[in-house]
């Protein structure tokens, strides 16, 4: 039995499967709080489904991109479980459980996360001679730049914002095919990956397996502080690059 925990986005989700087949699962939509809400909903789900944690025989986790607390929460809890249970860990690509549900299309299948700085977060994948392939790793980009590379209708999923929608409609045109989102599939597929993942023998290293963040967390810089008896005429210049305080 696999356990596949997602908590990239604040719609969260796990699920509990046998060999990539679906037992149970539970999703749901969090105010950014996964650290209070994902081992309870954990329990919960194995309660309902009747079954010991040591039964689960594999750990899957969604790497992102996505939510940097989210994805700590989720990879740390992922780790910790595997480690402990000493059991092979799996880590999948966000981007590409929101894209599998597509792949009986054939299509290209461009899913879409918004990244901030009016950038979004992207991947390529698609269903060849039965073959499910990633066509173009994850990457940051514009929506504009992104309408420059796309040649052939392609069919655009995840959850994708209202107003990054709009632009894809007016600069791809014809060639954007919208995929209705469906919050519950995510996790599904990512247990259905996973299982992929972990039968041909692949597994991660707790120890090493990082967040796909594509960028580092914005961090505000605290300021300077002089000591509290300090007046400006006792701050000197700074001397071999670092600032200093007079004495």
């Amino acid at each position: 039995m696999e356990l596949a925990i997602d908590t990239s986005s604040d719609i969260a989700g796990i699920v509990l499967s046998h060999r990539g087949e679906i037992l149970a699962s539970l999703t749901w939509r969090t105010a950014h709080n996964h650290t209070v809400e994902l081992l309870p909903n954990l329990i919960c789900l194995l309660q309902q489904a009747k079954v010991e944690l040591d039964s689960v025989e594999a750990i899957i986790v969604a790497k992102g991109p996505g939510s940097f607390n989210g994805l700590r929460v989720g990879l740390s809890t992922a780790k910790g479980l595997a480690s402990a249970l000493n059991i092979p860990l799996a880590g999948i690509s966000t981007l590409e459980a929101e894209a599998f549900p597509f792949a009986f299309t054939g299509l290209p299948l461009r899913p879409v996360q918004k990244a901030g700085r009016d950038e979004i977060a992207t991947a390529l994948y698609q269903q060849k001679n039965d073959e499910w392939q990633c066509l173009e790793a994850e990457n940051l980009t514009t929506v504009r730049a992104l309408s420059r590379r796309i040649k052939q209708r392609t069919l655009f999923c995840g959850d994708i914002p209202s107003n990054i929608l709009d632009e894809l409609r007016q600069t791809v045109g014809r060639r954007a095919i919208i995929a209705q989102y469906n919050s519950q599939s995510r996790a599904s597929c990512l247990a259905i990956l996973g299982w992929r993942k972990l039968n041909q023998g692949e597994h991660d290293d707790p120890a090493t397996l990082q967040p796909s963040y594509l960028r580092a967390p914005h961090i505000t810089k605290p300021r300077a502080r002089r000591p509290p008896d300090a007046t400006l005429s006792e701050v000197t210049e700074p001397r071999n690059g670092n600032s200093q305080t007079g004495r």
